[in-house]
């Protein structure tokens, strides 16, 4: 009931009046903590690639369970110092039928942030995640459009990217040393270091290890939806469930960049794809399409 009622705020409600029912549910949840469900499944990220396609086709799933009011709860990054009880509030209650399924979220920042990984692997032991990765360029592109739809960034992209290393310097050493900091620059200017996804992946597969890190390839979910989505539901466990269709939710379309800019971003990629073809065992789709 909650879930529907969630629903329906997005939908029809002003932003005030959404964050006042949005309130007012976390609330209830907070009471009720201690019967709300525990995830076993987190989507990480990245931010920009694919997660909220993914996140709409496991919401589909009969064997699992999503949040009740959003598709995140930035628990593990910005929000752990509101605790536990804070984070269980945002999971549908526990009820006769629903034990065997699974609660999952979907927070695109947890893969960039420099304590998600050993948070979740402290809080949830048991947990998978999975980690999605799409061309890095493509990715920075897509996400300084959003960032400015948003609000959140003034610059123009290649002047973004230019200042990106001035905008955001220490501030990933600066959230470890302080784990109760946010960083707005670190969350919404870091173009480039989102798409450096080896260090990240490998952070994960650190605190986890390399059997609870699913890493699929957006550019190949997008090529193949079914095939590569039931292979992700074997991966994990789950009984395979087929949609009757995939649509690409929440992009964000925009103008092709300069060749000479690609080149000089792509330059930059070359040893980060380079390590993530390590870990993964193969190149990356949009190293294939260039070799």
């Amino acid at each position: 009931m909650i879930r529907t009622v969630a629903g329906r705020v997005r939908r029809t409600l002003p932003p005030p009046a959404r964050r006042a029912v949005r309130a007012a549910l976390l609330g209830w949840g907070w009471v009720t903590a201690d019967l709300r469900a525990s995830p076993g499944l987190i989507v990480v990220g990245a931010q920009r690639a694919g997660t909220t396609t993914l996140f709409r086709l496991l919401s589909e799933h009969p064997g699992l369970i999503r949040p009740s009011v959003d598709k995140g709860t930035g628990y593990f990054d910005d929000g752990y110092r509101h605790g536990r009880r804070w984070y269980r509030a945002h999971f549908p209650l526990r009820r006769p039928g629903r034990w065997s399924r699974i609660a999952f979220e979907c927070s695109g920042y947890y893969l960039f942030h420099p304590l998600a990984a050993q948070r979740i692997a402290a809080e949830l032991p048991d947990c998978q995640v999975v980690v999605m990765v799409r061309d890095p360029v493509a990715r920075a592109h897509s996400a300084h459009r959003h960032e400015l739809a948003r609000g959140f960034e003034t610059l123009r992209f290649e002047e973004a990217v230019e200042r990106e290393h001035e905008r955001t310097a220490g501030l990933a050493d600066w959230l470890v040393a302080d784990p109760t900091g946010v960083s707005f620059a670190h969350r919404h200017h870091s173009y480039l270091a989102r798409g450096e996804y080896a260090a990240q992946v490998d952070r994960f597969v650190t605190a986890l290890g390399r059997e609870r890190v699913h890493v699929v390839d957006a550019d190949e979910l997008f090529a193949d939806p079914i095939g590569v989505y039931v292979d992700l539901q074997r991966q994990l466990g789950l009984e395979v469930h087929r949609p009757r269709e995939v649509k690409r939710w929440n992009e964000r379309p925009g103008e092709p960049l300069p060749d000479p800019l690609t080149a000089r971003l792509r330059s930059h990629f070359d040893d980060h794809d380079t390590a993530l073809g390590v870990l993964l065992g193969h190149p990356p789709s949009w190293r294939k399409e260039q070799g």
